[in-house]
């Protein structure tokens, strides 16, 4: 996610709304919204009336030094192996991931126009909303009714990807849970506990907000839940870092397990936003797509009529293993994870940097952390959430990484002459289409995706790709699904304050 500048400029110079009737502030310009006046974008739009006039300071230029670099090797100590032994989700397709891809690979849109609340006099009436959505046999009935849904998805999600890897409660009850650990991240934490706090607050006064306002509004607590109810004594914290959150909890959870302070982690991400409060603070943002006619048309990944991203929830999870813990417990294995990184922008709290060093740098060094070479690398699920500079901005980056990608055509292989496909095509693919973005929890539902595509050997469509933009010569998989066996995947995700992070997963080998 890339985009907003809450009244604050990167110098933290209060900015004076330019518009009459605005609520004072306004907003800088920021990556995923509109495209900054020094980053060069194939689209060519009229400048909207309401941005200002400040831009995000330049890129300080960065000198790298030289050295020498070995070819890479992949980790073989089976303590430090880390492998994914199971997943669970939450999802506006439901909790199934086996449906959850289908529906992926079908090019189906979750998007609708929202009914949880009255969004009819909202400017965005639409998102990837949850419905049916029930936590039957993962939590009672009583903690039910008072948890945010934030932490509901993180509970049932977290505990079916423990189900899911022979983890349930028997079988808990007899391995060592001082080295289980959990980090589940979420960008904005108890949301709708926290907006019915402040209502009561300001209606009825202190006394009338319940006991439970701040522990269920604290980001931390879905990590905490997930453990109480499971008895997993080991590292448990959650990480906070916008639409990046997931990503970065697998990074850690995979250096828990390297270091010897974990066997298991329950790692991933869960969001809660599509209501009152987040969707009208992202409208503030401008960050949103308006096509209320068209909701299902309105994720658009780099297409030339993007005009923003489309809210989505739910949680992704994995259990990340050692290698000797699960060969010792027989444990299937779906994929492995090879590295990742996180690096910083340093540059604004929403503009990318126009020189694309953070992201670039992010991609080489988890190739670095993976023991992988570019060349190895055929797959990418982007970050691409369907904003006019973010979009462009990440390819741009993955190209300084990726040399060869100018040799490969868009139009190189059919989505009917599957048995073309050669299996080091580089190939992009994005969800974010289909479900909205999920904020904290997108990377974790890009992980399970991405992994899905390695066990299948299908890559889901990017959908409402009409008008590509040309700096696109990248396959993006464009609105039909294609067969494609993957040998290396990297999933890159990205948040405000310039956080970026990228995992890289490979089908495990022994």
């Amino acid at each position: 996610m890339a985009g907003i500048a809450a009244g604050i400029s990167s110098s933290g110079v209060l900015l004076r709304a330019r518009e009459s009737g605005s609520n004072g502030a306004s907003l800088v310009q920021y990556s995923g919204l509109r495209p900054s006046a020094n980053m060069p974008i194939a689209s060519t739009r009229p400048s909207a009336s309401w941005l200002i006039s400040t831009r995000a300071p330049k890129c300080r230029i960065i000198k790298a030094q030289a050295s020498t670099i070995s070819a890479p090797t992949r980790e073989t100590d089976p303590k430090k192996r880390v492998v994914i032994t199971g997943m669970g989700l939450v999802s506006v397709f439901g909790n199934d991931i086996d449906t959850f891809y289908n529906k992926l690979l079908e090019g189906e849109s979750g998007i609708s126009l929202i009914d949880r609340f009255d969004a009819s006099n909202f400017s965005v009436r639409f998102a990837g909303q949850i419905r049916g959505f029930s936590s039957k046999g993962y939590i009672d009935g009583k903690n039910d009714r008072r948890l945010d849904d934030s932490w509901r998805y993180c509970l049932v999600g977290g505990k079916r990807a423990l189900e899911d890897a022979n983890l349930g409660t028997e079988v808990l009850e007899k391995m060592d849970r001082t080295k289980i650990g959990v980090l589940v991240g979420t960008g904005m934490g108890g949301l709708t506990a926290f907006s019915t706090g402040v209502e009561a607050l300001i209606q009825k006064g202190y006394k009338k907000i319940t006991p439970f306002f701040i522990p269920y509004s604290i980001t931390n607590m879905g990590s905490a839940l997930l453990a109480i109810d499971t008895g997993l004594m080991g590292p448990n914290y959650s990480i906070s870092t916008a639409c990046a959150t997931a990503n970065y909890c697998f990074f850690s959870a995979a250096n828990h397990i390297r270091k010897g302070e974990a066997e298991i982690m329950v790692a991933g991400g869960t969001e809660a936003a599509v209501m009152p409060t987040g969707v009208a603070g992202f409208i503030a943002c401008r960050a949103l797509s308006q096509r209320n006619g068209e909701p299902q048309g309105a994720s658009r990944p780099w297409d030339k009529d993007r005009d923003g991203f489309v809210m989505g929830e739910g949680a992704g999870v994995l259990i990340m293993e050692s290698l000797e813990s699960a060969m010792k417990r027989g444990a299937k294995i779906y994929a492995e994870y090879l590295g990742g990184a996180i690096t910083c922008d340093a540059h604004h709290m929403t503009d990318p940097r126009s020189d694309g060093l953070g992201v670039s740098s992010c991609i080489k060094k988890s190739l670095e952390d993976a023991g992988v070479s570019p060349e190895e690398v055929n797959y990418v699920n982007a970050h691409a959430t369907s904003t006019l500079a973010g979009d462009l901005a990440e390819i741009n980056a993955i190209k300084k990484v990726f040399k060869d990608t100018s040799e490969i055509k868009m139009n190189g292989t059919k989505a009917r002459n599957l048995k073309a496909i050669p299996s080091n095509l580089l190939l992009f693919s994005l969800f974010q289409s289909m479900i909205g973005h999920g904020l904290g929890a997108a990377g974790g539902l890009e992980a399970i995706a991405t992994i899905k595509a390695i066990n299948t050997g299908w890559l889901h469509p990017t959908i409402n790709q009409n008008n590509l933009e040309p700096d696109v010569t990248i396959d993006t998989v464009p609105n039909v699904k294609k067969k494609h066996e993957v040998n290396v995947a990297i999933s890159n995700s990205f948040g405000f304050g310039g956080h970026n992070s990228v995992v890289v997963f490979a089908p495990f080998t022994p």
